[in-house]
């Protein structure tokens, strides 16, 4: 026994020593240098020869090829094959450019860390024969962007990481090496894009001192084929340049533009391109000056077609009106379709309102057929409990994408609208809120990564489903690390545990990853119930808010609408008409209350309390019933990860353990407050077999965060 636990230590120390969570899913071990062959040298190439020697352990020799063939060239740039010789002794990674060389070498690194590279079945035999690879990819969006929300004070809107990872005040002369480990790690999974400051962008940006600090990392992030691309505040030419106007349509305005931008690119020849937000939220924008959002986006878009840049023009518009808030951004830009220059593409969130744990998709998807449009997902937890509540976002995302808009009849998905297929648009693009920041561990939660990484993988090929996307992070993350030697000598006794740690992640993937976001709708907003916030944050629920003065659609009780006679927002044809923007079949669907899919019912109706659900519960109970389930999902992830401690190292299961503990706690919060707080209007019990409240609705109503820089605090509870 004594020589089997020797062995069992050995095996498993490297998975349990001390890790901090900076390697992501890179961990890669070194060992001896591979044969790695390659004809060229470049930047790009040389760190794709330098990856596989330092971690390929596959035993075979791998040349990388930049190829200019028929085949490859149709895969473009980006795109690579991966593939075995005839006569099994080499493997080939080839590409028609230096980029698609580097995105196959680590397709190939991720294969063997996944474990995924074996001929055997069994897990448990990980570095017996290679399999003969046959692999061709081709990323589906031409930009494939990450959106950082940084201020230049070093602050991140909506981060819940520490700080930006941009050290603004020691740039040019301090150069981190985590800005060379962010581009490594956007690389390994596919991430060409940057947009390094918020959207509520300051001037400042586009001062000759901070195009020097932006210059040094775009040089650090070229070979990694991460180009960078800045928000700009609209109104730049007066604030910075000194003009008495921003009037995108002013020969002036034009000309310190023209100029603006030749500086760009004399320090940035391979500078990607402006995000812009305008006329939303109170940032400036065209329409100050009786100007549309077309002729402010083709004035910036003229500027850079000679640089071949592009504008990003997020359509998040909403002013305070009696309309609907969840048709503004419709309104405003379905009638501009066929008007912005061809190197414009229009940002859309995935839904109408603003991140919601579930929402809709936005009709603005299936609204415009001439102009380029890209999804806008938020990786950073804004309303989904910031870095302390567990919540893959890949079923989210794919919720969206494989959504149909039926915009060119049946299989018109939001996939097929942004990725060039349905439309033939040669710019696509999809973007990313990112939730990185300063943490040692990049992204505050351990589990928060894995959206990082699932937002690349599904901007690479969103046909992937989330279940792999899932079990790609979780073996990356948790297995003994990766790449490690395989020893003949390790027994039967260690090869069995390897088969319960791989059970075990695959219980992990199934019953906790997959469904942590519908355990989040569960317990914060289900059956389409959406913003129902607390004041100043969007952590906690405070369904109840009312401030004096503030604008309606910044209350919860704009969106719930709860009265003794239900609950919902009416957006049927008898209310707002927002289905209306809808293509039909889905429009009458829904249209219908008793057609509209249950988990959307309460963002497009107002239902009675005593309306008879499909499980035959009224919509009372069913609401108890699903608030309630969340608080138990959430305490089977609990359990569920538990059984980790014996397999990893201490530091990262006691992380997502204590917040695991926070979010149970928060659960509880949510489904006290909101069922008691409703119940005053529904004025039925909570199902007798349902657990019962923990809190008092006058104690809860009275409670105030204290939320210090976006992040909450250890345990946001009652008191």
């Amino acid at each position: 026994m004594r020589i089997i636990s020797i062995l069992l230590a050995l095996f498993f120390g490297l998975s349990s020593h001390a890790e901090d969570g900076s390697a992501l899913w890179l961990r890669y071990v070194t060992g001896t240098k591979a044969e790695i062959s390659c004809r060229k040298q470049s930047p790009t190439l040389n760190i794709a020869v330098s990856e596989l020697q330092k971690y390929w352990k596959g035993g075979l020799p791998v040349d990388l090829e930049v190829n200019a063939t028929k085949e490859l060239r149709a895969l473009g740039n980006e795109g690579y094959t991966i593939r075995t010789s005839a006569d099994g002794k080499q493997i080939t990674i080839a590409s028609s450019g230096e980029q698609g060389v580097l995105y196959g070498v680590y397709h190939l690194l991720r294969l063997q860390a996944a474990e995924q590279l074996s001929e055997s079945n069994s897990d448990s035999t990980p570095n017996s024969k290679l399999k003969v690879l046959n692999i061709s990819e081709k990323p589906d969006y031409r930009i494939r962007i990450l959106n950082h929300w940084d201020n230049l004070d070093g602050t991140i809107e909506r981060g819940y990481a520490g700080h930006s990872l941009w050290k603004w005040e020691e740039l040019p002369a301090v150069v981190s090496p985590r800005y060379e480990a962010y581009a490594r790690a956007n690389a390994s999974i596919g991430i060409n894009a940057t947009v390094l400051n918020n959207v509520n962008a300051s001037p400042k940006i586009l001062s000759d001192e901070y195009l020097q600090k932006v210059k040094v990392l775009a040089d650090i992030f070229r070979p990694y084929g991460l180009k960078v691309y800045l928000s700009i505040n609209f109104s730049s030419p007066a604030a910075l340049g000194g003009l008495p106007t921003s009037d995108p349509l002013n020969k002036e305005v034009i000309a310190w533009w023209k100029k603006k931008t030749k500086e760009i690119y004399s320090l940035i020849p391979d500078f990607g391109g402006f995000l812009v937000k305008a006329n939303s939220e109170g940032q400036p924008g065209p329409c100050d000056y009786g100007r549309t959002h077309a002729e402010g986006a083709n004035m910036l878009a003229d500027v850079l077609k000679t640089y071949r840049g592009i504008v990003m023009w997020r359509a998040f518009v909403y002013s305070p009106t009696d309309s609907d808030r969840a048709k503004q951004a419709y309104l405003e830009f379905e009638p501009l379709d066929g008007k912005f220059r061809d190197n414009v593409i229009v940002q859309i969130k995935n839904g109408p309102i603003d991140f919601q744990p579930r929402e809709p998709f936005s009709p603005l998807f299936g609204a415009m057929k001439k102009t380029p449009v890209m999804p806008e997902f938020q990786i950073t937890q804004e309303y989904l409990g910031f870095s302390n509540h567990l919540a893959f976002l890949a079923p989210m995302w794919k919720e969206c994408l494989d959504s149909d808009t039926y915009v060119q009849g049946a299989g018109s998905t939001i996939a097929r609208v942004t990725d060039g297929s349905l439309f033939a648009h040669p710019l696509t693009a999809i973007a990313g809120v990112t939730n990185i920041g300063d943490d040692i561990n990049w992204c505050g939660h351990p589990f928060a990564q894995a959206n990082w990484y699932a937002f690349g993988r599904l901007a690479w090929k969103h046909s992937l489903s989330s279940e792999e996307i899932g079990e790609e992070w979780l073996k990356q993350t948790f297995l003994p690390i990766a790449g490690q030697p395989s020893h003949n000598s390790v027994n039967e006794t260690s090869q069995k545990e390897r088969q319960q740690l791989h059970s075990q992640l695959s219980l992990l993937n199934s019953q906790l990853l997959q469904e942590s976001r519908e355990a989040v709708v569960d317990y914060m907003m289900p059956l389409g119930l959406h913003h129902i916030f607390a004041w100043g944050h969007h952590y906690g629920p405070e369904p109840w808010c009312d401030i004096p003065g503030a604008r309606p659609d910044w209350m919860p009780s704009y969106y719930h609408r709860a009265d003794d006679g239900g609950i919902g927002f009416d957006r049927s044809s008898k209310g707002s008409n927002a289905t209306a923007q809808y293509h039909s079949p889905l429009c009458e669907q829904l249209d219908d209350v008793n057609t509209c899919p249950e988990k959307l019912l309460l963002w497009f109706h107002h239902v009675p309390w005593n309306h008879q659900m499909k499980s035959g519960r009224t919509l009372w109970a069913e609401l108890c019933y699903a608030y309630d389930r969340g608080v138990q999902e959430i305490r089977n992830f609990q359990k569920l990860w538990a059984p980790m401690e014996k397999y990893i190292d201490p530091e990262r299961f006691r992380d997502v353990q204590h917040r695991l503990k926070i979010q149970a706690r928060d659960a509880v919060w949510w489904k006290d407050a909101c069922l008691l707080y409703f119940q005053q209007f529904s004025k039925q019990p909570i199902p007798y077999e349902l657990e019962r409240p923990v809190h008092e609705l006058k104690d809860m109503m009275e409670y105030k965060l204290n939320i210090t820089n976006f992040e909450c605090p250890p345990y946001g509870i009652i008191k």
